[in-house]
């Protein structure tokens, strides 16, 4: 049996930085589920045992131990995938190490097309549906793909201004929503296209211990409780400065943890400085958040689109490598191919 899914990555506004086992968030997460930034991948299941991965239709022994790692930690809520030789072919629509995360778009890919297999076999799911069981068996994999099981604004992590919330899966945003959110742009300057100087686990293991931790994911309980009245007036200018916030507490994490990072690039900082001067000369709501990393995702609404592209391309892309970005926006969710 064969089945596909095109799963998308997502960016987080509020950052999950700490875990605990067994992949569970030590700080709740709300991010935007993005669009053009998608991994498709089908997977044939077999019998026997054994896992097979052809990138772009070559193949990719590099990915093999992270999904037998994958397989292994999902096989005691599916053991029947023991009995089953798993070829996946998948292809991102974004390049390789550019600051996107790809483990969250084809680890939820992959989970997903695992839950297919599990119901054509007549499998028990143990979760409330197949999204939320893809979502349990995702985080297993990687945490953020836990969120890109569904589109628009999700959370995952259990916090008491969220109902339902929970660490071991995501949901959707459940409060009032503005419908300005739901037309949010991001476009991704690609300032370095390299290797991560630390890996998302060593980058997580580092919270342990940090002098700042407990306050750090007190501060993600009282952000996520801030958006719910942000989120429905539409308040932009207080959303960006919340998630420009956000993003500059990660990184102040990693450059006070031991060891530390410094995973800004001087182009990193001249964007984030050139969005912020002309975002207070313009009053166009624009902003920005990053990841663990150098690359800046620019973030505005559809209606500043015409204005904010302008100053993407003359002012931003020159900060960039090779001046390349990628244009994104807020996406649906997960579609089966």
């Amino acid at each position: 049996m064969t089945f596909g899914w095109q799963s998308p990555s997502n960016i987080a506004l509020v950052k999950y930085w700490g875990k605990r086992n067994p992949q569970l968030p030590s700080n709740p997460s709300i991010s935007f589920t993005l669009d053009a930034c998608h991994t498709k991948t089908q997977t044939t299941f077999t019998d026997g045992q054994g896992v097979r991965v052809l990138l772009d239709g070559q193949p990719a022994p590099n990915f093999v131990p992270k999904v037998q790692q994958f397989i292994e930690r999902i096989s005691p809520r599916h053991p029947w995938l023991q009995d089953y030789h798993l070829a996946i072919s998948t292809h991102n629509s974004f390049p390789h190490s550019s600051g996107i995360a790809s483990s969250a778009s084809g680890l939820s890919a992959l989970a997903l097309c695992v839950v297919d297999m599990a119901m054509h076999l007549g499998q028990p799911l143990n979760a409330k549906d197949a999204r939320q069981e893809a979502s349990i068996l995702a985080r297993l994999g990687s945490g953020s793909a836990s969120r890109s099981i569904y589109g628009g604004l999700v959370v995952w992590g259990g916090t008491p201004s969220v109902p339902g919330s929970d660490d071991h899966f995501a949901l959707p945003y459940p409060h009032p929503v503005h419908p300005l959110f739901a037309t949010f742009r991001d476009v991704v300057m690609l300032v370095d296209v390299g290797q991560k100087a630390v890996s998302s686990t060593a980058g997580h293991a580092l919270m342990e211990g940090h002098p700042f931790a407990a306050q750090r994911f007190a501060q993600a309980h009282t952000h996520l409780a801030r958006l719910q009245t942000i989120l429905a007036e539409g308040d932009v200018g207080a959303f960006l400065d919340l998630v420009e916030g956000e993003a500059l507490t990660l990184h102040g994490l990693m450059m006070s943890s031991s060891p530390s990072y410094l995973l800004m690039r001087p182009q990193t900082l001249a964007i984030l400085e050139a969005i912020r001067v002309y975002r207070k000369e313009t009053g166009l709501p624009i902003g920005f958040t990053l990841d663990a990393g150098a690359n800046v995702h620019v973030l505005f609404p559809e209606e500043a689109e015409q204005k904010a592209m302008v100053f993407v391309k003359d002012v931003l892309a020159p900060f960039a490598k090779d001046g390349r970005f990628i244009a994104d926006r807020i996406g649906a969710g997960p579609l089966p191919l």
